[in-house]
């Protein structure tokens, strides 16, 4: 029998999770005697058998030849073993080896001793054998052996593979997080991937990195063998090597890769937002030659959509998300997953989906009953591949987690509002008639909303101001956040009577839930007091009970109850409204930023870049968790934590629109001196407008009552005031809620 066609004993390494995979894909090859190992799978079969894994297995990390074990109770032990193997019949001296040496005990105390002792046996031999020793190469060895320690046994093996097989050669850079080729394998193979293609399917990755699982998938569709570009196997210096055999299946390999790549392919897309890993996987694409099967293009998750160039009635969408051991800050993630599970009931119904995870508590925020479950690992991290059926699977409304964004019931309206009044009155009670006082501001509150009605309906408006201190003995503001109710208590004047403050309070509380008819529990109630230093952004409860409410196109997180302020001035609607609509395909900065609604609006309106400029913490993670919650990845919104005027004097870069929206005073322990808008307009504005590009704008604004725009302002630029123009008509009672300028160098 020749050494061909000889029936062996072989071993295929493989990732943990992926053995039951594997042993599957080596009895395709022709593999006997399939048995699963941690982390591996064992097998028997000719020459072929193994030049067959080498070449087409999508899963293993490594196919070896068992060569010897023995025990290892010494050094001398492991010298022994390895020079009792007859080394001449395995390679000639003239070729380049190297070892690989894993696992240690009481004799071996680390690798690199097991390493050179190895060494020395094999130089022993064939020094003492009569031939020249060969030469150790710590790179490119032409040929490769593992030697594997573990209970005081060694097992030495021949590496058929010379280097991990997950690296297929069509890539040479990755993202952050690169996902491994062979793991990607296998997470297409647990979705049905193969299947999904036969049947027509398409497949689309809305967070493609650099790409991997496309290339995997494509060259699954295409029956293209993932080893087919490797520049070189362990066998090939081998003695036992069959070249004909190997040439062979290498030119049969190819053809099937040719006709492959001539057939009709299912449509494989990818998107990212971050333009410089769109790059990165556009060259792994034309790298691997699969550039009119896989397409690429920069677009964050919020604008994902089902293609609509042709019909695609099914298909996969498959994606490794960040999981806070990887890329991103966790708390910002849940946001991130929910935006996936809404993208996929809404784009893509009668779809298949499969979604990488490490964290299943994020699993859980996408929202959508997954009906199957793998445990895997990315490297030493345990992770799980969730998928989805996406025909009838609805979105949860349960809360994302504690201190994350709940979605409001599906119509926009709370659990109270909802409920029919006579309802509401027999769950409370009969209702205690109101007083004369409460009742003239029930009324109030009644004729604001019919006043007010056709327009929040006609331009789509949840979020807005109600009542301003219309009457002003009753001295609150009341908006309304889709199905709840904020109410902000101004502070009384010097010599008000608190009694009878605390009376009209009251009587506030007693009347907006009838007026309403709303719950007492979805109303917050707040007094206003105006917050210096560090106050600004102290928590005045600690809820963390935060609620998405929507304006446009974008869902922006507020919290009623643990701040004074929550999180989205309403006042200044119309000015993001009219940011979003003109920051198209231009660069945008937010100085002052908050919690960077107008950030978000200007990342859907097209922005081309952001840059939020804020000195707290608290604000700038708020921001964070808007964009996720909108799908957009801080690649192209820059966050940048520092004193704004400082920054903008020391930093670089000239942007199209600028919105320049500070306090009216700060005494923030993060800066030097206090900071008065009407005493320092001239030095911030100025340092600002040196960031404007010359044909671009800045948006000036602050809510100083009395503030008087400097004569030196006017001199050297065009400032229009634009305040009129940016009010809607909830606040047409109180237009002084703030001034705002619109500022542009003058044509020289």
């Amino acid at each position: 029998m020749s050494s061909s066609t000889q029936t062996r004993d072989w071993y295929a390494a493989c990732p943990r999770g992926l053995e039951n995979l594997l042993a599957s894909e080596l009895q395709t090859f022709g593999a006997q005697q399939v048995r699963e190992t941690m982390a591996g799978v064992a097998f028997e079969g000719p020459l072929v058998v193994a030049y067959r894994a080498c070449l087409w297995t999508r899963l293993a990390n490594r196919v070896l030849l068992p060569l010897a074990e023995f025990p290892v109770e010494s050094a001398h032990d492991l010298y022994e073993g390895v020079k009792a193997v007859a080394w001449g019949s395995l390679f000639q001296h003239t070729s380049h080896f190297a070892l690989d040496f894993s696992g240690t005990n009481h004799a071996i105390r680390n690798t690199r001793f097991g390493v050179q002792k190895s060494k020395d046996a094999i130089m022993d031999w064939f020094r003492e054998n009569g031939g020249q020793r060969p030469r150790v190469a710590a790179r490119d060895a032409q040929i490769r052996f593992s030697l594997r320690l573990a209970r005081d046994r060694v097992s030495l093996a021949l590496d058929m593979s010379g280097g991990s097989l997950h690296q297929r050669g069509y890539r040479s850079s990755a993202g952050k997080a690169p996902m491994k080729e062979n793991l990607a394998a296998a997470l297409l193979l647990r979705a049905d991937w193969p299947g999904m293609a036969s049947r027509g399917g398409a497949l689309i990755d809305p967070m493609c990195g650099s790409a991997t699982l496309l290339l995997e998938g494509a060259m699954m569709a295409a029956d293209i063998a993932p080893g087919l570009a490797r520049r070189r196997f362990g066998f090939e210096h081998w003695s036992g090597h069959n070249p004909d055999q190997w040439r062979a299946l290498v030119s049969d390999a190819r053809s099937r890769a040719d006709r492959g790549k001539q057939a009709k392919l299912p449509e494989i897309r990818g998107y990212d937002a971050d333009p410089r890993v769109v790059r990165v996987a556009q060259e792994n694409i034309a790298r691997a030659g699969l550039e009119k099967v896989v397409r690429v293009s920069c677009k964050p998750l919020a604008e994902l959509k089902k293609p609509t160039h042709k019909p695609l009635p099914q298909g996969l969408l498959i994606c490794n998300p960040p999981y806070g051991e990887r890329l991103g800050e966790k708390k910002s993630l849940a946001y991130l997953y929910r935006q996936l599970g809404e993208t996929f009931v809404r784009e893509f119904k009668g779809w298949q989906a499969g979604v990488f995870t490490a964290d299943l508590e994020l699993g859980k925020a996408i929202g959508l009953r997954s009906h199957k479950r793998y445990a895997l690992f990315n490297g030493a991290l345990p992770a799980h591949l969730l998928l989805f059926e996406l025909e009838n699977n609805t979105l949860s409304d349960k809360p994302l987690a504690q201190g994350s964004a709940e979605e409001p019931p599906p119509t926009g309206k709370s659990p109270s509002e909802s409920m029919p009044e006579q309802q509401r009155i027999q769950s409370g009670g009969e209702p205690e008639p109101l007083s004369e006082g409460a009742q003239m501001f029930a009324n109030r509150i009644r004729k604001n909303r019919k006043r007010l009605a056709s327009w929040l309906k006609r331009e789509q408006i949840s979020c807005y101001r109600l009542y301003d201190a219309d009457m002003p003995e009753y001295a609150v503001a009341v908006d309304m956040y889709e199905g709840t109710v904020h109410v902000a208590e101004y502070q009384a004047p010097k010599g008000v009577d608190e009694s009878a403050a605390e009376r009209r309070m009251e009587e506030i509380r007693a009347a907006l839930p009838e007026a309403l008819g709303v719950a007492g529990s979805d109303i917050a109630y707040k007094q206003r007091r105006r917050q210096r230093g560090a106050a600004q952004y102290e928590k005045m409860a600690q809820q963390g009970e935060f609620i998405t409410v929507r304006e446009g196109t974008a869902k922006l997180l507020v919290n009623l109850r643990d701040y004074l302020d929550t999180g989205l001035f309403l006042d200044h609607r119309p000015l993001r409204r009219r940011i979003a609509a003109e920051v198209s395909g231009k660069t945008f900065l937010n100085l002052f930023c908050y919690t960077g609604s107008a950030t978000v609006l200007a990342a859907l309106g097209g922005a081309s870049r952001t840059v939020s400029v804020d000195m707290s913490n608290t604000y700038l993670s708020w921001l964070r968790n808007n964009l996720a919650a909108n799908g957009l990845a801080e690649g192209r919104h820059q966050l940048v934590k520092a004193n704004c005027l400082q920054w903008l004097e020391q930093g670089e870069g000239m942007f199209d629109i600028v919105l320049l929206d500070p306090p009216s005073f700060s005494n923030s322990t993060g800066m030097e001196n206090s900071f008065d808008v009407q005493r320092d307009q001239l030095a911030l504005v100025t340092a600002a407008m040196q960031r404007v590009s010359p044909e671009g704008r800045l948006y000036f604004s602050n809510n100083r009552r009395r503030f008087k725009l400097s004569p030196e302002l006017t001199e050297a630029f065009d400032c229009t005031n634009i305040s009129h123009e940016t009010l809607d008509p909830d606040f047409a009672r109180n237009p002084k809620i703030h001034q705002c300028w619109l500022i542009a160098h003058k044509n020289s």
